[in-house]
């Protein structure tokens, strides 16, 4: 029980201190007249003052609470590696056990991860637990911890106490991978500068210190291998041969003891992009074809495109000069033979032999496409001909081979099976809108050349499912032909047009080796904590998705069928870091977040973060690896730690059960004793 004497005036307290102050005038006037009485007068004074300040007296019921210790325990992926968690563990349950035999109780906050490579968030967790508590209760805290904390910065104001246990070895030693500065995008062929370093932490072995190995591998290629030193920044030029996503991927040996090696890797990715794509299109006449080819390798701001048309061949004689034909001459051997590869495609559009080029300059550009050029080839009544370029070195690669026969008919060009599948053609109908109450996904076209598919694929078919649009891949490089000049139809919109403008950019871009386009390829994108996979194929079925993750578990999915020629799979909730991806022969890489996440830039054990703030709260930081050690209460304000101790501060908190108030003294006692000291007064000045 405790008890605390109250005050309830009767009157303002500016009128009590006024009466105060009277009464003392008054004792101060009697005592300058030297009436003996004063003092009587001074104790009836009081007397009513008293009165007038209506004292009571409190009692109050107390019930003593139980302190309570905060507990955060790091459970982020730092602290998965080597024997921490075990430790961690073990330390939990004798922190249990010891708190309890104190008579404390504990709050727990056990921290992961954050999902935004946050890293580890333990003091905001410390924040929320002394949030939710009573600050006069808390008699410390205590943090589990490997030491790498990410929001150290941010330190509640506790009223206790704050101790740190660490985990870890004094022994431990870790090596890590770290991309200092990469670019996003890089231009095919031009060399590019990454610089990285590889970081050595803690005791590394005397043997093991200074120079280490490292893969580079780009796009899943072959990788090579390299011995560099450690601890200094490197820089590695690179190029790249491809446009679109370049994946390049980096790994440091592994080594005996390190802690882990899950940031002992890392990727990069850069966009390739092709400084400027150099198109040749050779129109063998003029035509109205010609001009849906022009609007469409003009509208692209990356593409320089030269174009020639034949006006006039050499047999045709009809008098006219030859600088009334053309602004500058047909650069033949410039362009088949000196500058041929500097092409990244050619078009032959309706081009038949009439003596221009020598048989020798197509010879040069068959060795041009299997050394890894594009040929595409727009064929019209020419191909049928004598003069088709079939009958050139051309017949080795091209796809198809004429029969002579032109058909003059209308049709609708239909998309095949397999064109379903394929990128070039797949989902156009998609991309075009018909005419109301048309039975026709689009226009039809008017003129077909008949061919004999040779080799390759044939993706659209036109009267009589007869080759359309065969594509084909010969050496390095790549043949389209297409076996029509009426493409420039659907341009013109005939009977609501067709998609001509998304085939013939898609048909380009395939030929010019864009990845997005790739008829078998392992593509993955992420979304969020997501990570979707699409396997584009030709075929009728894939087999399973073996998928690698961060710390090297390796799970296998089944890839689900989506759309002809497109099976996906989908990683849920996925751990940030990197991922390998394999399904056959195609593989793959992507990170989620970065490669090494944040939780893995700093794997030693260190106390180096947490001292000062536990210092200024009067706490420490203590190795498990040395012993648990041993919790006391302490006094509030003395020292908190000690040589294998720390120190709890008792609070004595309680809670009021009940409250009386009762007066002090009863008001007719007050009444009394004023009567008193009055009636005192007078008798003892009355004897004067």
């Amino acid at each position: 029980m405790a008890q605390t004497i109250l005050f309830d005036p009767l009157l303002p307290l500016w009128m009590i201190w006024a009466l105060g102050g009277a009464s003392v005038l008054i004792v101060a006037l009697a005592i300058w007249r030297g009436l003996s009485g004063w003092p009587f007068r001074l104790a009836g004074a009081v007397a009513v003052l008293a009165a007038l300040s209506n004292p009571s007296l409190q009692s109050e019921q107390r019930e003593p609470l139980s302190d309570i210790v905060l507990v955060v325990v790091d459970q982020s992926a730092s602290q998965r590696i080597s024997d921490r968690a075990q430790q961690t563990e073990a330390a939990l349950a004798a922190l249990e056990a010891d708190i309890a035999a104190l008579g404390m109780e504990m709050r727990l906050a056990r921290v992961g991860d954050d999902p935004d490579n946050g890293g580890t968030l333990a003091m905001t967790a410390l924040s929320r637990l002394l949030a939710e508590e009573p600050r006069a209760r808390v008699a410390g805290a205590i943090i589990v911890t490997d030491g790498q904390l990410h929001d150290a910065q941010i330190v509640p104001d506790l009223p206790a106490p704050l101790h740190a246990l660490l985990t870890g070895r004094a022994t431990d030693w870790d090596r890590r991978l770290v991309i200092e500065t990469a670019p996003a995008f890089g231009i095919i062929g031009e060399e590019l500068l990454i610089t990285l370093r590889i970081d050595d932490q803690g005791a590394v072995p005397a043997d093991l210190a200074g120079r280490a190995g490292i893969a580079i591998a780009i796009d899943g290629a072959p990788a090579q291998s390299f011995v560099v030193p450690t601890n200094e920044t490197l820089r590695l030029p690179l190029t790249l041969d491809q446009a679109g996503r370049n994946v390049v991927q980096f790994i440091i040996d592994g080594a005996p003891g390190e802690l882990t090696d899950r940031n002992n890797a890392a990727v990069v990715q850069i966009n390739g992009i092709r400084d400027r794509l150099s198109v040749l299109l050779v129109s063998g006449e003029p035509h109205p074809g010609q001009r849906t080819w022009r609007n469409l390798l003009k509208s692209d701001p990356s593409v320089d495109l030269v174009h020639f048309t034949i006006l006039r061949p050499p047999d045709k004689q009809d008098g006219v000069p030859v600088t009334e034909l053309s602004l500058i001459a047909f650069p033949t051997r410039e362009l088949f033979m000196d500058s041929v590869d500097d092409f990244d495609l050619i078009i032959f559009d309706r081009y038949r032999r009439r003596g221009i080029l020598p048989l020798s300059y197509f010879d040069n550009i068959r060795r041009y496409v299997e050394d890894g050029g594009a040929l595409l080839v727009a064929a019209g009544p020419d191909y049928a001909s004598a003069a088709s370029l079939y009958r050139s070195p051309l017949a080795d690669i091209l796809p198809g081979m004429p029969t002579a026969r032109v058909i003059e008919a209308p049709f609708v060009p239909r998309i095949s099976e397999l064109g379903q599948r394929h990128p070039v053609t797949a989902g156009l109908q998609e991309a075009h809108q018909p005419l109301p109450d048309s039975d026709q996904p689009w226009g039809r076209w008017m003129r077909q050349i008949e061919v004999t598919v040779q080799s390759g694929q044939t993706v659209m078919t036109g009267d009589g499912d007869a080759p359309l649009l065969i594509l084909d891949r010969v050496g390095e490089g790549r043949v389209a032909l297409l076996a029509s000049d009426h493409a420039w139809l659907w341009d013109r919109g005939y009977e609501g047009g067709g998609p001509q403008l998304e085939m013939l950019r898609r048909l380009a871009h395939w030929m010019m080796g864009e990845p997005e386009l790739e008829e078998e390829a392992l593509v993955a994108q992420t979304d969020g904590q997501t990570i979707r996979v699409t396997r584009r194929t030709l075929g009728d079925a894939v087999g399973p998705l073996s998928v690698t993750e961060p710390d090297g578990t390796v799970t296998q999915m089944a890839l689900v069928q989506t759309a002809p020629g497109r099976f996906t799979a989908e990683i849920m909730d996925a751990e940030q870091g990197l991922y390998r991806l394999a399904e056959g022969a195609f593989d793959s890489v992507i990170a989620l977040g970065p490669a090494a996440p944040r939780e893995f830039e700093d794997t030693i054990a260190s106390g180096l973060r947490l001292e000062p703030l536990s210092e200024g709260l009067g706490g420490a930081v203590m190795r498990l690896e040395d012993g648990m050690p041993d919790l006391r209460r302490v006094a509030e304000g003395r020292n908190a730690a000690g040589r294998g101790w720390i120190g709890l501060t008792t609070r004595a908190a309680y809670l009021t059960t009940d409250v009386t108030v009762r007066p002090l003294i009863a008001a007719w006692v007050f009444l009394l004793l004023a009567l008193a000291t009055s009636l005192a007064a007078w008798l003892r000045e009355g004897r004067r």
